[in-house]
Formats: C-alpha cells, structure tokens, sequence
C-alpha cells in the first residue's frame, strides 16, 4: 500500500483542496465518471470506488452491462441519487468514509445552494470538482490529470491526453491548412433526436457544437442558443437549410421505453437504428431541408458529450463533413485502438449510422 501524503490541488472549479493521496476511497457524484476512472485503471477501475451515482445504468445500459460483465463487483456498491435534484444522501457518503467526493462540474451551483460541501466538509470530506461535459474541449485534460494525481496515476493520464491530442491533430491541421469558412457545410446538430415529440434540442456554442466546428462544420445553432445547451424550432431549422444534421442517440429504454430515439453504442443494432433514424427525416422540422434530401443525415453516440473519448466523435464528424479530404481517416480503428490501449471493456461497433450511400 503506498504511502499517504495530504497534497493540495486545484480542482476544475478553481478551488484549492486538500486531499490525502493516493485516494483509496471514492464516490463518484455521477456514474458516468467511471469513463474518466477506467481509462487511467483499466485492469481494476472500481478499485478506489466505494459508491456512485446511480445514473450510468440509465443513461448509458449497454456500457453499463459490458462493464458489469467484466467487472461483477460494481453491482454491489451503494448508489446515490444527484447533487443537481437533491437526493444525496450526506449520512451514507459519510459512512463509507471515502478520502474524497469527485463532482461533476454543472452540479455546482445544486451543491452549493444545498450547502452539500458544507455538510461534507464538516466531515471531513473533501468535495472535489471535474468537468468533462460543460466544457469538454477545455476541461478533459486538466480533469483527467487531476485526477492521475489523485490516484497515483499520473504516467497513465499523460498517456492518454497524448494519444487524445495526436487523434484531435488528425482533423485540426487538415481543416486548418484545407478548409476555407465558405466550405463549412451548415450543420445542425439535433439533440437526443426522438427523445421526446419537442422538436428540437441542440447545441449552442460548446459541447457537440464545438465538435462540429472543430471538424470543420458550421453550427447552425451557433448564435441562436448563448449557452451550451439550448432549443430550436423548427422554423429556425428549416430557415437554416443545413447541408447535414448530426443526431445524438442511445439506449433510453430506462427514459422513454420504445422511444423514438437512435439506439447507437457498443453493439447496436445498426439496421434497427438505421430505420429509426430514417424516420426521424420525416418530422416537421426536416421539411424539405438538403441534409435530408442529399443523405447527409447521421446518428451518433450521445455519450461522445459527456466522456473523453470525445476526439471520436470529432474524427467521425470530419469524415462526414469532409468526405474527400479524410479518406484516409478510420475512426472506427480509432475506437478499437483506444479500447485496446485504454479502455477496461472490449471494443463492440454500433457507435455511428448513417442514411448516406456513399
């Protein structure tokens, strides 16, 4: 067992916090940290976990059954409800005596309005804050550092932060040196299309609507929603015309049973989510718009917006985007090498589908 030494870091909301490392005790305020965990301790990433929230079951299944299957043991941690709706439970968190609470960042203003770091801290518990979702592109390096020092790992993040970078480098210098700002196809990005009969949620300036930029797309939404997430109708989408929309999809069976989302994710069943996607053509707000009648119509991983695997997702979009000048660019060999390097879980296809011919 190593040493335990109290360091004092800065965490992703600018805090400084005082921690005994290497942790050995953690719980995650949201399930889907384990994302972040597995990638730095794929041969063990419950080890230092001794409960979660209990929304990665939910909002990601079929990860949540892979990881389940290889790792038995996460079925017998305690689960959480949210910092954001009120349901920690501070007295079972106390009772697991972790060395530290990892928070998402967008829980925040919850945590804080319901004195949550308070209580924690009056304990002796350390709250301390990542962000992988709000601001993706700016805080999934610097969280997946933090917390290689939290866990004594930080050989493992610096290996993926490079490997990360050098995947993000395959599309930025091509669209920097190749793609002119009238070359930018319109893009519209629609959020958990088929979720819900509201059409339609999408991307602001952040988050997938960064992605789309990045892969040398212009986002229709851009200068409609001011923050990362936001609604269009569908007269804005109509107007816009876009040249390609992008849906964000998964299993939401836990939400909305035999919904009309996508299904895509590891091991999908790519016709079935083909067929739902095509469906989703036919909403009002797709009336006579080029993306549906070139094609250029797609679903992708919900997830990509809240992991950091999201240079994927990126990679992908540039494909769709750009066809001619990434022939060369395989983001499916991407996911495999990063499973097999990185990951805790075998690598499954499923994570993409489009109504393109091409």
């Amino acid at each position: 067992m190593a040493q335990a030494e109290e360091i004092t870091i800065t965490d992703i909301a600018g805090r400084q916090v005082t921690v005994d490392v290497p942790v050995e005790r953690a719980i995650l305020g949201e399930g889907r940290q384990i994302y972040l965990l597995g990638a730095l301790q794929p041969n063990t990433p419950f080890a230092s976990v001794v409960g979660w929230r209990d929304d990665f079951s939910q909002a990601d299944p079929d990860s949540y059954a892979r990881y389940a299957a290889e790792f038995p043991e996460l079925e017998a941690l305690p689960t959480f409800g949210g910092f954001k709706d009120g349901t920690f439970d501070v007295e079972l968190a106390a009772s697991l005596q972790p060395d530290v609470v990892l928070m998402n960042l967008e829980a925040r203003a919850a945590t804080e309005d319901a004195a949550y770091d308070d209580k924690l801290a009056e304990l002796g518990i350390p709250v301390v804050y990542v962000d992988f979702r709000e601001d993706p592109l700016e805080n999934t390096t610097p969280s997946m550092r933090l917390l290689g020092q939290l866990l004594g790992k930080e050989e493992a993040a610096e290996a993926f932060i490079e490997f990360s970078e050098s995947q993000m480098a395959r599309v930025t210098r091509v669209i920097e040196a190749e793609v002119e700002d009238h070359e930018r196809p319109r893009v519209f990005v629609d959020r958990a299309g088929g979720y819900s009969e509201e059409c339609c949620m999408s991307f602001g300036p952040g988050n997938f609507g960064e992605y789309v930029e990045i892969a040398g797309g212009s986002n229709i939404a851009r200068d409609i929603i001011p923050a990362t997430f936001g609604t269009l109708s569908p007269e804005q989408i109509i107007t816009a015309n876009p040249e390609q929309v992008v849906v964000t999809g998964g299993n939401w069976d836990a939400y909305v049973p035999n919904g009309a989302w996508v299904g895509v994710g590891p091991g999908a069943d790519l016709d079935r989510a083909r067929a739902k996607l095509e469906a989703l053509t036919g909403r009002t707000a797709m009336t006579g718009i080029e993306a549906v009648e070139t094609g250029n119509f797609h679903a992708i991983w919900h997830q990509f917006y809240n992991n950091p695997y999201y240079f994927v997702a990126i990679q992908q979009l540039a494909k769709w985007f750009h066809p001619v000048l990434f022939t060369d660019l395989d983001p499916e060999a991407t996911m495999q090498e990063l499973h097999e390097r990185f990951l805790p879980v075998a690598y499954e296809p499923g994570y993409w589908v489009t109504l393109d011919e091409r």
